[in-house]
């Protein structure tokens, strides 16, 4: 899959089609240190950063209301994510610029680490997300997903030690490491889901909800090889019950964790029509819509 950033014409028509709602807020909110409770909700932040929770940064359209989640849920979890002071670029897992701080298809980058290896992609950072939400709300036992050949890995039994043996489409675990359940071999625990996992193993293993009831934590997948995912950050509702949605994506080469706009007038992809369109990808259809 060829990286390239879309030119301002076909952003614009893209918007267009959609038919985006008027009176688009543009990413605000002045960047902070993040609160004690901030840092437990999103382990992996230290107190050094600055950041922007993204309901604060990312107000609805005019005429717009979020729609209501269940406290603790992930959807609600994921409006506090923190996001990294305006104009932050994109950069990719060896620090290399791949999308401008100013692109017009960028809303805001998450201040998520991506590491240090080509492997934090698009399904990848879904993952991250989900199991960094589980384990801010001690379900650690939760914490399993599927490699592309089936096999579950759970992080439960990486702490316990063991690990996979992967031979082609064969896996076996055996007890060749420590007992370990700190942070770090947790960011270990991942980096071998992200080796083995991908679109094809997300989609298959993932719920398939109804359009009319798409909520923050869903996303759209279409697998392949390559084959692409966007997280459904959160979703807006007005009078007329149309909705619009923040859409966010890890993708290739392994990269910042980032939201994405449709255009220049603002970060809200419309779900009224047939399928969603990204700036990156081919569009998504409804069909492709999963859900942990």
């Amino acid at each position: 899959m060829r990286q390239r950033t879309p030119s301002l014409f076909l952003l614009v028509s893209l918007a267009a089609l959609m038919g985006l709602p008027g009176g688009v807020a543009k990413a605000s909110a002045e960047p902070r240190a993040p609160t004690k409770e901030e840092r437990a909700r999103y382990p992996w932040l230290s107190a050094e950063r600055s950041i922007r929770p993204l309901a604060e940064a990312i107000p609805p359209p005019s005429g717009y209301t979020r729609v209501a989640v269940e406290d603790g849920s992930f959807g609600a979890w994921l409006r506090g994510l923190p996001l990294r002071p305006a104009g932050t670029p994109v950069r990719d897992f060896q620090g290399g610029q791949v999308l401008a701080g100013d692109a017009d298809a960028l809303a805001a980058v998450a201040e998520l680490d991506v590491g240090s290896a080509n492997i934090q992609q698009c399904a990848d950072s879904i993952i991250r997300l989900h199991a960094e939400w589980l384990w801010s709300r001690s379900q650690k036992d939760r914490i399993a997903y599927h490699f592309t050949s089936g096999h579950l890995a759970s992080w439960t039994r990486y702490a316990a030690g063991e690990r996979a043996r992967v031979s082609g489409s064969k896996v076996t675990w055996v007890k060749s490491g420590p007992v370990d359940g700190s942070r770090v071999a947790f960011r270990g625990y991942l980096d071998l889901v992200f080796t083995y996992a991908g679109t094809l193993s997300l989609a298959a293993e993932a719920q398939r909800p109804k359009r009319e009831d798409v909520r923050p934590g869903d996303f759209f997948v279409l697998g392949g090889s390559p084959g692409h995912a966007v997280l459904v950050l959160d979703v807006a509702r007005n009078a007329e019950g149309k909705r619009v949605a923040l859409l966010g994506q890890g993708f290739i080469p392994a990269q910042d964790f980032h939201v994405l706009s449709p255009g220049e007038d603002g970060p809200w992809f419309s779900l009224e029509g047939n399928e969603v369109a990204t700036p990156f990808w081919k569009p998504f259809p409804w069909s492709a819509l999963r859900r942990f």
